[in-house]
């Protein structure tokens, strides 16, 4: 990876890192619909410039269906349940369970897209699956009041992820990644309007408020997509999946410089283990055998 790859990629994860915060300090005045509504609107307005073109046009009316798809399973569904999250939970907290995605894009391939798990794999899996039991424990307290359906939120998020990620793997990968983000992103916000403006809050927005719901657009929506896409091309996938390991890492600095959020002993331990099992079951740390050679990575990974 290149230097200027090596600077994107550490802003990217900032970006993302960030989103955290801005949905922690916005979501609870405007609600998880509406904010999400905010968030991919003003994205879209952004990102379809990218498309003024007769060929891209025709790529989104052609692909509507599926783009429309992709965009509630990648953007409405999963936004709307980290907001939701986040009304309630740490930013930093939410992030490290939104740091599973890899481990359900995993188990939803093997399961429905025919996508093969090595042994290591699920070992990495089982470590994930540890450290998000570590963390979370001590608060999976349904009753109300409780931090148990937030929780379940985030998981519901990361859920939705996996499905997007292997559908458009495996359905839309023929497409520019143009096409993808931003006609994602416009369908997005389509689906979102109707309830978005149903459940407005009926009181005013203050402008704190208002600034975070606009940096999670412009930031950590158009800007970061931008990276994101940018990074893919450039350094290519692997290296660009380590974003996963970065971003709980900076949300847990951020929550710590701007909302005061404390780290302690036992969110510390969950993320080691939480990673670590995310870095094995991604292929990004592989464990050797003993006297036996590791099978040559393929030059298309």
């Amino acid at each position: 990876m290149s230097s200027a790859d090596a600077i994107r990629l550490l802003l990217l994860s900032s970006l993302w890192g960030l989103s955290f915060i801005f949905m922690r300090v916005a979501a609870p005045e405007f609600g998880a619909v509406p904010l999400v509504l905010v968030r991919m609107g003003i994205g879209a307005l952004l990102l379809v410039p990218l498309l003024m073109s007769l060929h891209y046009l025709q790529l989104i009316w052609r692909h509507k269906g599926p783009l429309m798809l992709l965009g509630i399973i990648n953007h409405v569904l999963p936004f709307s349940l980290l907001a939701l999250a986040t009304t309630r939970l740490e930013a930093g907290f939410t992030s490290l369970l939104n740091a599973t995605t890899p481990i359900f894009t995993a188990l939803l391939g093997a399961a429905f897209f025919a996508t093969p798990v090595q042994r290591q794999q699920y070992l990495g899996l089982a470590l994930a699956l540890l450290g998000v039991y570590v963390l979370s424990a001590n608060r999976l307290d349904f009753a109300i009041g409780g931090d148990g359906w937030f929780i379940v939120a985030v998981l519901g998020a990361t859920f939705c992820y996996g499905i997007a990620g292997n559908y458009s793997k495996t359905r839309l990968s023929h497409l520019p990644t143009r096409v993808l983000a931003a006609g994602s992103s416009a369908m997005s916000a389509l689906v979102l309007l109707i309830p978005g403006l149903l459940l407005w809050p009926s009181e005013p927005v203050s402008m704190l408020a208002w600034g975070n719901a606009l940096a999670l657009a412009v930031l950590s929506t158009t800007l970061a997509f931008l990276l994101y896409f940018g990074l893919l091309a450039s350094a290519g996938a692997t290296a660009t999946s380590t974003v996963t390991f970065l971003v709980p890492v900076s949300a847990l600095l951020w929550g710590y410089l701007l909302l005061d959020e404390t780290l302690s002993l036992q969110v510390v331990v969950g993320m080691i283990i939480t990673l670590l099992g995310t870095a094995i079951a991604t292929k990004l740390l592989r464990i050797k055998r003993r006297g036996v050679l590791p099978p040559p990575r393929s030059p298309y990974e």
